[in-house]
């Protein structure tokens, strides 16, 4: 059986990512109940990092923790991956001596050429492209709220970055229609928005971007590496901040996601995480849930199932 990695939301099957979801869902009631489960006693996770975060880092090594096994933080510092050493022989060496690897980094094409070279399952934890465990997250948390996502109407606001991406994806395997609604410069990729034109519309205005939406999506103006353009970007997307009267023209049962960290006052207003129709901390904590259960499927032929 050949190696399964998890670089986006593509690389499962439409029922395997259901699988995963309805999985993660069942591992938060048992964490909530107190249920010890220990499958992965013995087993280490080697999490790379060469962009900081929170709550990959929490989730990922509280997952592992919670599992019985170990994790294994490696910053920029702590391995050469960057520093003359090519990345096919970083996985080699790291994939001998760990059982399952995550890596959040900036070029894609990283991941993928880690994961080509890596005798063992390879979790992009967030790339410049894609951020599929995120959408994990963030569809587990939608059902477990509102059941079903498909045939539903999703809005994206602001920058047609690596989260937006992913959406797209995900309006493609969860069948659910989305709206993109960017500022003129700051749409996803064109060649993105084309392929998967059957689910997927621009939409410039972002009042009629969010008209019946049942969930609305955003993130920062300005992720990690483009601080630079912070003035720049606050300027151009000081129309699309989501406030409660934008969410008053949505669905009446719309929800409110963010993948956070969030910038109050710029792409959200200070009130809006207040709001009843935000479920950001659901989500925050969904990511533990999510991706316990991604590692389970993809750890299932060394693990036995409770």
């Amino acid at each position: 059986m050949s190696t399964r990695h998890f670089l986006t939301l593509l690389d499962f099957s439409k029922e395997e990512l259901m699988q995963v979801i309805k999985r993660g869902s069942e591992l938060r009631l048992m964490q909530h109940e107190g249920v010890i489960y220990q499958p992965f006693v013995g087993r280490t996770l080697g999490m790379i990092f060469e962009k900081s975060s929170t709550r990959t880092r929490i989730s990922f090594e509280t997952g592992m923790g919670q599992f019985g096994g170990h994790a294994i933080f490696l910053s920029p510092r702590d391995t050469q991956l960057g520093r003359g050493e090519p990345i096919e022989d970083s996985a080699r060496v790291i994939s001998r001596m760990v059982d399952i690897v995550m890596i959040r980094t900036f070029e894609h094409s990283i991941v993928e050429k880690f994961a080509q070279y890596s005798q063992v399952p390879v979790i992009n934890a967030l790339t410049d492209e894609q951020h599929p465990c995120q959408l994990l997250a963030d569809i587990q948390t939608f059902i477990e709220h509102r059941d079903s996502i498909e045939g539903k109407t999703v809005t994206w606001i602001g920058d047609g970055n690596n989260m937006c991406a992913s959406f797209i994806h995900a309006a493609h395997q969860f069948g659910f229609q989305l709206r993109v609604s960017a500022p003129y410069g700051f749409e996803p990729n064109a060649d993105l928005i084309k392929q998967y034109s059957h689910c997927v519309e621009l939409v410039e205005d972002v009042n009629e971007a969010v008209k019946g939406s049942h969930l609305v999506a955003t993130d920062v103006w300005a992720s990690m590496g483009q601080e630079s353009e912070q003035n720049t970007r606050a300027r151009r997307f000081a129309q699309y901040m989501v406030t409660r009267s934008l969410l008053d023209k949505a669905d009446p049962d719309v929800l409110f996601m963010h993948c956070l960290p969030a910038h109050r006052g710029e792409e959200i207003s200070y009130d809006l995480l207040e709001d009843p129709r935000a479920v950001v901390w659901d989500e925050a904590e969904n990511r533990l849930h999510a991706q316990k259960a991604l590692m389970e499927f993809l750890l299932t032929d060394k693990i036995k199932l409770a």
